[in-house]
């Protein structure tokens, strides 16, 4: 198996994109690396291995290019290599922390869209109570949607959560203002008949408050809406952990108690860590393209490997495609 890296996508690149790359050398010796990027910079972080090809390129999407325009006219570009290496069939899945348009834009133009599929949609795994997670797509690949592009986003979360997460029987949640059906927009309303009579678990409809209890395992909503959501749970866990920090700082007596929960906090942040669980799946195109998250550091970047390494392993764009054929 081959995953093409882009190691100067994101605001710690290259030094954490490549410290990345060397924990996954350890831990998968079943995968192989093309990097695309800088040499000169990455070369002293790299370790030496046999198991790593290097394309050299000094151009760059950064973040503040427009999307389209920088991966047609930066063809050179440490993204836009990557990209180009799937499509070319050298590697088989890709992924970077750079710039989410600018990859979306490749995933499309460069990787291929899966036919039948009418738009991708981008899918974390957000954190829950329980440590399980759950898949919310879209999270902004589209800011509109129709139903039957809800449905297909369901259908896409469904596999993922069989065949990667490995959940027999997943719920997949229509994201909602009420869990009556009667509930919403006209969109979500359509949507809703279309996946009551989906072959898959349709749970119904959820509302936001419940999703970090786990009321679903897999749920869908247009992009507007689930990059709010994403940036909303994002925001709320900082700011409360900063507020945390504040009060327990705020004393002697409160300091103390602080370094006795030390242990408690660290475990308690780290589930409320997205990066945890790898990085944001762009569903939908002819091979695995994960966006890592732009502060992506070399744990992060590591489980986006692994995330990738799982969806390769199970061929999910293959059993998407089928799922499509099949209606």
């Amino acid at each position: 198996m081959k995953i093409a890296i882009d190691a100067m996508g994101g605001d710690h690149a290259p030094e954490e994109i490549i410290k990345g790359v060397d924990k996954a050398l350890t831990a998968f010796p079943d995968v192989d690396f093309i990097v695309a990027g800088d040499q000169d910079k990455i070369n002293p972080i790299l370790q030496a291995s046999d198991r790593v090809q290097i394309l050299h390129t000094t151009e760059v999407i950064s973040s503040h290019d427009e999307p389209v325009r920088a991966v047609r006219r930066k063809k050179d570009a440490s993204m836009v290599l990557a990209a180009n290496e799937v499509k070319e069939g050298r590697a088989d899945a890709c992924i970077s922390a750079g710039n989410t348009g600018a990859l979306m834009a490749a995933g499309l133009f460069v990787v291929g869209r899966i036919a039948g599929i009418d738009r991708p949609a981008l899918a974390p795994t957000l954190p829950t109570v329980d440590g399980k997670g759950f898949l919310l797509l879209d999270v902004g690949a589209n800011a509109d949607a129709k139903p039957e592009h809800l449905y297909q986003y369901a259908m896409m979360g469904h596999v993922y959560a069989k065949e990667v997460r490995g959940l027999e029987k997943p719920r997949i949640g229509l994201l909602n203002i009420g869990t009556e059906e009667q509930k919403g927009n006209e969109l979500t309303k359509a949507a809703f008949t279309l996946m009551k009579e989906a072959p898959f678990h349709f749970v119904g409809n959820v509302e936001a408050r419940d999703l970090l209890d786990g009321v679903a395992d897999v749920v869908v909503t247009d992009g507007f809406t689930g990059n709010s959501v994403l940036k909303t749970v994002e925001g709320t866990a900082l700011s409360l952990f900063k507020m945390l920090k504040a009060s327990l700082m705020s004393s002697t007596k409160s300091k103390l108690g602080a370094l006795l929960l030390k242990n408690e906090f660290k475990q308690l942040k780290d589930k409320l860590d997205y990066s945890e669980y790898g990085g944001a799946a762009l569903f939908g195109l002819n091979a695995p393209v994960i966006k890592a998250h732009g502060s992506s550091d070399a744990t992060a970047l590591f489980h986006a490997i692994r995330q990738t390494r799982e969806m390769v392993q199970k061929d999910v764009p293959s059993i998407i495609r089928q799922s499509v054929e099949q209606g």
